[in-house]
């Protein structure tokens, strides 16, 4: 197997220190995006433990700035300049991680993807195609419902099961293929063996003759996850035990190289 990147560099320092009112208003923002993108004042109350002013005052600040809207219900939604920033984030981070997912490719012989939680979306933001003549394609910038990804699975992993099943209400679990669940129960039950593993199948779920395996990126903020993907018939048996380890390992060292340029 070709060798993977190595990372370099010192664990960044620093103090606890930093501005109140900025962290309660990424924190809001955050729980926005948490609940599908749209929240009421006392529900960001309940679910941050500030008081209702001050959640106010900054709900105030940020909707004059267009990062949040005050939607005729009074509710708050995410505002449309957030997307210029994460369309900028997102490439940014999809050529950081490039080298990895080309590392992944070359190691696998497999097309090489990194895929992000976005509210209750999976947004792909790079990718390595693989050599064989016959490989799969993922647009990058293509964004997909989770319960039928294998980078869906893990992301959704990480996340308590009454938010998995809330996710799931919002956005509903349709079916792709025959093999699609869509019981969200067993989904959430599936979801425990993923997280005992650290990675997940997309087993033909998605789309019909295609596999894809995905590991999570462990990073405490990024809420990555990097797959391949590939025919069924070249991804099953010992390919899977050979690809599922590599992916590990290439999520790890991804993981890494953010925190040390934190």
């Amino acid at each position: 197997m070709p060798a993977l990147p190595e990372i370099s560099g010192t664990a960044p320092g620093g103090g606890p220190g930093g501005v109140q009112s900025i962290g309660r208003a990424f924190e809001l923002l955050e729980r926005l995006a948490d609940a599908g993108g749209e929240l009421g004042l006392s529900e960001l109350a309940s679910a941050t433990g500030l008081p209702l002013p001050t959640i106010h005052r900054i709900m105030r600040t940020l909707v004059a700035g267009g990062y949040v809207r005050q939607e005729a219900s009074r509710r708050y939604a995410l505002g449309p300049r957030l997307i210029r920033l994460g369309d900028s984030a997102s490439r940014m981070f999809g050529a950081r991680a490039r080298p990895f997912l080309a590392s992944l490719a070359d190691a696998t012989g497999e097309t090489a993807n990194l895929a992000l939680l976005d509210g209750d979306e999976v947004v792909y933001v790079a990718q390595v195609p693989s050599r064989h003549t016959m490989r799969t394609f993922t647009e990058v910038g293509r964004r997909v419902l989770p319960h039928s990804t294998a980078v869906g699975k893990v992301l959704l992993a990480q996340l308590p099961p009454d938010d998995v099943r809330a996710l799931l209400a919002r956005t509903g679990m349709p079916r792709l293929t025959d093999a699609t669940v869509t019981d969200p129960e067993a989904f959430v039950a599936q979801l425990a063996d993923v997280a005992q593993h650290g990675w997940a199948v997309d087993d033909g779920e998605h789309e019909d003759g295609v596999r894809c395996l995905a590991a999570v990126v462990p990073h405490p903020t990024a809420r990555a996850a990097v797959s391949v993907s590939g025919p069924a018939a070249r991804l099953g048996g010992e390919a899977r035990d050979r690809i599922a380890p590599a992916l590990t390992v290439v999520a790890g060292r991804l993981a890494a190289a953010l925190r040390d340029e934190a």
